[in-house]
């Protein structure tokens, strides 16, 4: 089955909906799908919790904005595309509001502001503490106004389509139907999120598996800056859910064994409100040094909110309070929360330029699928948001400028069969000895061993091994359910294999860099080394083995220094 459609957009979160929304307001006359595995009110977007980074107040500015990101990152951001975001994202939260997001407020009724980490003025925007949940319900209400803007709900993104380094479309499976449909389209943004599912301590959700990101691999994008991978310092012991940063940006301490705060020792003017890196790699060091609380699910650390008092608590973290009580039988008002550093966020990702173009013509990528850069090495708190609605409706933008312009040109035909042969004929109706589940827990172990938050190169070589083990074993996977309608055992193999390939790349990128820099912090190279490896990581697919480059770093007036908070 073919459909048509002027521009296409793979992904119905925050960066997806945005770009829907500036496509359409580009041009009524444009048709503009939006092709999503889940409803769209049910992507990962919606458990951003904590706020969007924007510049509001007097006595904040663009440059502050901008150096806290840039500092964040450790040097690793390209400065021209930080100037950029920190400048675009205040008119995208008054838009917000204009919409209809119910923003907190102050008690004179302006937007209210909290502190987050690394962050040196209070400039996170935010709704409670569900701001993902109310930015993507208000923008997913605004696309219903738009009648040029359909959407294509649990249909499982399989490749791209490129002729002539120019995009032509993409093949999705419609669960529904278990058909193959092949959607033309002038243009396409992939908007598809990150990979954080590589880890089996992690803040989320089962569907982030990286798939944007392995089928751009694979048709030849680059990936860039893949070995930093974010971990965010408070998740809740056992499952992982995320207690928002917004715990410590309203008064939350963090406490060892000892009722220690102990950040005086590792960040004494910002204390629970450095950066993520440096919370996270702390509270590590008080686990591994024995001053972390022992428990039936190994040693954690207290978030303590007690001293917020219950009044607080419950106008401004009520869903943290409600989850703890729900999946830790703990209540925050009375006792602290147990978290320990937890897999959150892919800070690299499709290498795209500051307009989100690929390599490819017609084909761009935004939000956390995309590697712009303005997180570098590591991502401040609030940013992310803001960098989905920023660039998603860059990408919006520029895409409906580009199918403007542009005539279909039809899909060759045996593109499409070829890539339905490989689907349904080569890989569903196989036969193997190999579990592919067992293969993505072995996965998920290698990477929470091996590339955890201290890294050494003997760990990573071994971790390399074993999961181009893993790669050898599910070219032997079977998948039990031969049928095609509603076949998630498909499904979840091919994400599997979208995670396989990912993992591989965020080992081979954090193996060769011989530095510590952000969230990628190696016992055998403790310090940054800005003349060696001041530069961007690019790893391009080949069949024999990821082929890795090197970009440098654009730098338009921040300099480097050593980072203290």
């Amino acid at each position: 089955m073919k459909v048509q459609h002027d521009i296409v957009i793979v992904g119905g979160g925050l960066a997806g909906l945005r770009a829907a929304i500036a496509s359409a307001e580009r041009s009524r006359k444009l048709e503009i799908a939006i092709i999503s595995k889940t409803y769209p009110i049910r992507c990962h977007s919606v458990c951003a919790e904590g706020g969007t980074a924007a510049v509001l107040r007097e006595g904040d500015s663009f440059d502050l904005h901008a150096w806290d990101t840039i500092k964040g990152s450790d040097f690793l951001a390209d400065q021209d595309a930080v100037e950029f975001f920190v400048k675009e994202i205040p008119s995208e939260i008054l838009r917000l509001d204009n919409w209809g997001c119910p923003w907190s407020r102050t008690k004179d009724g302006r937007i209210a502001q909290r502190a987050f980490g690394g962050q040196s003025f209070n400039r996170t925007v935010f709704a409670a503490d569900r701001t993902g949940f109310h930015e993507v319900h208000t923008l997913y209400e605004r696309t219903l106004m738009y009648p040029n803007i359909i959407r294509y709900d649990e249909y499982f993104l399989t490749n791209l389509i490129i002729e002539d380094n120019e995009i032509r479309g993409v093949t999705a499976i419609e669960l529904k139907s278990g058909d193959l449909i092949l959607f033309e389209a002038k243009a396409v943004i992939l908007a598809t999120g990150g990979a954080g599912r590589l880890y089996g301590f992690t803040t989320y959700s089962h569907q982030v598996t990286g798939d944007g990101m392995a089928i751009a691999y694979r048709a030849g994008i680059p990936l860039k800056d893949m070995e930093f991978f974010q971990f965010h310092p408070t998740g809740l012991v056992p499952s992982g859910i995320l207690m928002t940063e917004a715990c410590r940006g309203e008064g939350g301490y963090l406490r060892n064994k000892y009722g220690e705060r102990f950040m005086e020792k590792y960040a004494p003017e910002m204390m629970e409100l450095a950066p993520r890196d440096v919370v996270s790699r702390a509270m590590w060091r008080e686990i591994v040094e024995g001053r972390g609380i022992e428990s039936e699910h190994g040693a954690y650390i207290a978030l303590d909110l007690t001293h917020l008092g219950e009044e607080r608590i419950d106008e401004r973290l009520p869903l943290i309070r409600d989850a703890a009580k729900k999946f830790a039988g703990i209540d925050p008002v009375e006792e602290p929360i147990p978290v320990r550093p937890v897999a959150h966020y892919t800070m690299g990702g499709i290498h795209t330029n500051i307009n989100t173009e690929t390599q490819v013509r017609g084909l761009y990528a935004a939000g956390e699928v995309a590697c712009v850069s303005i997180h570098g090495a590591n991502r401040l708190g609030s940013n992310s948001t803001a960098e989905c609605l920023v660039f998603g409706r860059v990408a919006g933008e520029r895409a409906a400028d580009y199918a403007l312009k542009k005539e279909f040109r039809h899909v060759k035909s045996e593109s499409f069969k070829k890539e339905e042969k490989k689907i349904f004929d080569d890989f569903l109706k196989k036969s193997g000895d190999e579990n592919p589940y067992e293969i993505k827990k072995e996965l998920t172990k290698v990477m929470d061993d091996n590339f955890w938050i201290f890294r050494n190169g003997e760990d990573m070589k071994e971790g390399v091994k074993k999961i181009r083990e893993l790669k050898e074993r599910y070219k032997n996977v079977e998948i039990v359910d031969k049928s095609r309608r509603f076949n998630t055992d498909l499904i979840n193999t091919m994400e599997i294999g979208f995670m396989l390939d990912v993992a591989e790349v965020v080992a081979i990128g954090a193996l060769m860099r011989k530095e510590s820099r952000g969230s990628h912090y190696r016992l055998d190279y403790p310090e940054r080394d800005d003349k060696n490896w001041l530069k961007h990581t690019l790893v391009y697919y080949n069949e024999n083995g990821p082929i890795v480059k090197y970009i440098p770093v654009k730098i338009t007036k921040w300099m480097p220094v050593e980072r203290k908070y």
